[in-house]
């Protein structure tokens, strides 16, 4: 093998290019600046009191390593190990060749911090106003849905479970607090369509015309989907809100028209009141615009790695998935960004 030229590394990134990396892109459009004040006041305790060892990573460096994370599903480990082995995501970071990249402790630790103070929901807030200032605020109505995110499965005896839901923890792991770190004791087992499932679920609220997620809220998997309904509804895009069926009730209803909403929840059957044939057709000519919140869960199923994650506890499942959230926004704005832009001739 020959020695690398500086225009080798140069050929390469021209040929990334014309295959399309996405990642050009979303460096460009995305006001990265922006975040800066916030993660600096998130980190402002874990600045460096002296001048001795190695400088602190830059603040937006590391959230855009978060963003990628979300953006591939990678747990810390492999995100160390992609960041040197990728032409694409050094490009992205802005790293050399030779440049410092941060390991998988330094990601877990600065993933953490935010985590701990929850300032995913700033992040989240701070982004959607830029949507808003960019022309793209939420109009022409509301969905929501919910989708479970699972998490690794703990082995647990039935006694042991138990404690767990009365919200207690075993005197035996208290003992032995490595072990205790590995447990989950927030996330909950629920039945959907006949499968188990352990972990949270991922309540999200979408504006009908440009598919962004607008409100989001985390909470254990075995909450139903209609107990973070209000909690999670846009009270800047009062026009239709849809939802299935599950999210239906008449104390909702009445609630939704005294807020000025237009109800387009589906019409919900009960075993001795199936539902008329006005209803099922009302109920099928709303599918063909609540399907719009099924496509953001299907692109974070099929295209960000799948509904699953790696973390322990309720604070760092929001905060995964709260960056999922905002990462899928990115990610939709820079395709909105697109369709916006004139076309030049030849391209």
């Amino acid at each position: 093998m020959g020695q690398t030229g500086f225009f080798d590394h140069e050929n390469r990134l021209k040929s990334l290019d014309k295959m399309g990396d996405p990642l050009v892109t979303l460096n460009r459009v995305v006001p990265w600046e922006e975040f800066r004040w916030l993660l600096r006041k998130a980190l402002r305790n874990k600045e460096h009191k002296s001048e001795a060892g190695r400088k602190p990573f830059d603040e937006i460096l590391m959230f855009k390593v978060l963003v990628l994370q979300a953006l591939y599903n990678l747990a810390d480990e492999k995100t160390q190990f992609y960041i040197q082995d990728r032409l694409s995501f050094m490009r992205f970071l802005g790293l050399g060749m030779d440049g410092q990249v941060p390991d998988e402790k330094t990601i877990w630790c600065y993933r953490n911090t935010l985590a701990q103070g929850n300032w995913i929901d700033p992040l989240f807030e701070k982004f959607n106003s830029f949507l808003d200032e960019a022309g793209l605020k939420a109009q022409e109505g509301q969905i929501i849905d919910a989708s479970i995110v699972e998490v690794p499965r703990q082995r647990n005896s039935k006694e042991k479970n138990d404690q767990i839901k009365r919200g207690e923890t075993p005197e035996e792991w208290k003992k032995e607090p490595n072990k205790l770190r590995q447990k989950d004791v927030d996330a909950r087992w629920v039945q959907k369509n006949g499968t188990n499932h352990y972990g949270y679920k991922n309540h999200i609220n979408v504006d009908k015309k440009n598919k962004l997620i607008r409100q989001f809220e985390v909470t254990v998997a075995s909450v139903h989907d209609s107990e973070v309904f209000e909690q999670i509804l846009d009270k800047k895009n009062r026009k239709k809100i849809w939802a299935d069926s599950a999210y239906r009730s008449e104390e909702k209803s009445k609630a939704l028209k005294k807020l000025g909403y237009d109800n387009q929840t589906h019409y919900k059957s009960k075993r001795s009141h199936p539902l008329t044939k006005f209803q099922e057709k009302l109920n099928k000519g709303r599918s063909k615009f609540r399907v719009r919140v099924e496509h953001v869960f299907g692109h974070m199923e099929v295209a960000m790695g799948g509904n699953w994650l790696r973390v322990v506890g309720k604070i760092r499942a929001k905060m995964k998935i709260g960056l999922r959230n905002l990462a899928y926004n990115m990610q939709r704005f820079t395709y909105l960004m697109g369709r916006r832009l004139p076309k030049v001739a030849g391209a």
